[in-house]
């Protein structure tokens, strides 16, 4: 059989499972296949030249928001040599970290810590292996199976595949024809920034949004770069702290998946907006401490670097003569219209879910041959099962596992947004359905079988 270039092919050509993406989820993945034994006919592809979590959020003074040892493994197998309690020992800073005084560690800290996993697996990885079509095509025993073709003109087969790439940047329509140099998300935020502080012709910078995100920039900015106006744009009033209760934190727990899980839609969306600054559109108390402070201390010099403009509604984005935008903007209450000119723009506006708000997205991009076979929930998401599997239309075939691992906060809640609280319990379903799905279909051959990676046109 020859499918769009490909020969035929045997089972031994096929990897029990691709994991698409190689960031926190598909590493923690990795740990739990390991610990299964279950890791040698696995292969995750990875489009950057090396494993990376935030880099261009790794601003100085800057701290993760989750307890360090939520980490890939420790709430589920605490003797793991990949916690990050070994990692800490192996670095030779574990009494230095017990003796420090604050209550999370620096945000480079836990960047370094994921790469020190990565790095444990770098035999199961292909780096610069940018993804850039997933399809089903027939394989041995008439089953179908999964063909993720890369940029480089690589093809690899799959019976399973995880995927973890991570959200999509949400990008408001406004700003969306603007994306530049100039007009960035905050994923770029460091490495641009860096060649905006060379450019002096840069002397006003607007930052979009209300989040962590948000506060941590501004600071920055005040501090990195003395001589340029920040103007801080936002739909609410002003920055509002976290939800950090304790009583919220049992959101981050496997019963709570299950509860939220077992619930209506309608029950499901206003438990995501009662708990909503749990993680969205809020800021730890630090760093609002911070920004009030040098806010007041603006007041008492008689200067206004930093701008806050709340409650605004960005109407139109148009750009300026030479370089530069304006702002067309409306206060949400007075409708009162207001104008700003800038330089340039950081959007600190987050990640789409699932679903069919303007700010969401019914599927990932990379799913788009796939999306007519997937179910679809009223709200336009995806239809998912309890242990993270994409539900598929019975009218169109069998669909073989796919894993959406670390996407499925409209199903699953909170736990699943990007957040390591639940990598280590979440990681260990999917692993342990990756080999149900393996042992019910018998494709699981012996792991030293060869496999050989085609070509396009093989």
């Amino acid at each position: 059989m020859r499918v769009n270039g490909v020969k035929s092919i045997s089972p031994e050509e096929i990897y029990d499972c691709i994991g698409i993406g190689f960031g926190p989820s598909n590493i923690a993945l990795a740990i739990a296949l390991q610990e299964q034994n279950s890791l040698a006919r696995v292969r995750f592809l990875e489009g950057r030249s090396e494993t990376d979590w935030q880099p261009d959020m790794l601003l100085p003074g800057s701290d993760i928001q989750h307890n360090p040892l939520r980490d890939f493994v420790t709430p589920r197998n605490p003797r793991s040599p990949f916690g990050f309690l070994s990692y800490l020992h192996d670095q030779g800073r574990l009494l230095d970290f017990l003796r420090l005084e604050a209550p999370f560690p620096p945000r480079r800290e836990y960047a370094s810590y994921v790469k020190w996993v990565a790095a444990k697996f770098s035999h199961a990885v292909d780096y610069n292996a940018s993804v850039t079509g997933i399809d089903l095509i027939d394989g041995p025993l008439r089953k179908p199976v999964y063909i993720i073709r890369c940029g480089s003109g690589k093809i690899y087969m799959a019976n399973t595949i995880s995927f973890g790439v991570g959200r999509s940047q949400n990008i408001p329509v406004q700003y969306q024809p603007y994306i530049s140099a100039r007009v960035i998300h905050s994923d770029n935020y460091l490495s641009t920034v860096k060649n905006w502080a060379r450019d002096r012709s840069i002397g006003r910078i607007a930052v979009v949004g209300a989040s962590q995100s948000a506060v941590e920039i501004i600071l920055d900015l005040h501090s990195r770069l003395p001589e340029v106006a920040i103007a801080c744009v936002s739909r609410g009033f002003g920055f509002k702290l976290k939800d950090v209760s304790p009583f919220t934190e049992k959101i981050y727990s496997p019963e709570f998946i299950d509860y939220f899980y077992s619930a209506s839609e309608h029950s499901q969306s206003e438990m995501t907006r009662e708990l909503w600054r749990s993680n969205y559109g809020a800021a730890d108390h630090d760093v609002i401490a911070s920004l009030d402070f040098l806010l007041y201390e603006q007041k008492v010099a008689g200067t206004n670097r930093v701008l806050l403009f709340d409650n605004q509604i960005t109407e139109s984005v148009e750009p300026l003569k030479g370089s530069g935008f304006e702002l067309k903007l409306h206060d949400r209450h007075s409708e009162e219209p207001r104008v700003l000119q800038v330089d340039t723009i950081i959007l600190a506006t987050g990640y789409r879910n699932f679903g069919s708000s303007p700010d969401q997205e019914r599927y990932h991009p990379l799913l788009r041959s796939l999306a007519p076979r997937f179910q679809y929930r009223s709200d336009g998401g995806l239809a998912i099962s309890r242990d993270f599997r994409v539900l598929n239309e019975e009218r169109y075939g069998e669909l073989p596992p796919l894993f959406v691992n670390g996407l499925c906060e409209s199903t699953h809640g909170f736990g699943d947004a990007g957040s390591f609280s639940l990598l280590a319990t979440r990681s260990e379903l999917i692993a342990s359905s990756i080999g149900e799905h393996l042992c019910h279909n018998q494709f699981a051959i012996t792991p030293e079988a060869r496999l050989p990676r085609l070509a396009a046109g093989e």
